[in-house]
């Protein structure tokens, strides 16, 4: 793995593991990891610290916080 591609932490409770993939691989490992250790279920799945982190850049960046601020005042 490059040194420049970000990497995405995943963490599976279930096995008690936690690694690191490419972005570019996130789908499929999250996928290849589920289907082989739980049966298809989703259990494993990207650290959900950074996935509440990335959806607040998201929303910030599309203004929806600017939107919610306006419907409150």
């Amino acid at each position: 793995m490059s040194t420049d591609e970000p990497s995405v932490p995943i963490v599976c409770d279930e096995c008690e593991t936690e690694t690191r993939v490419p972005l570019d691989d996130l789908a499929d490992a999250l996928d290849k990891h589920n289907a082989q250790k739980h049966d298809g279920e989703a259990v494993a799945e990207v650290d959900p610290a950074i996935k509440d982190r990335l959806a607040d850049l998201v929303a910030e960046d599309l203004g929806l916080f600017d939107e919610e601020a306006a419907e409150e005042g």
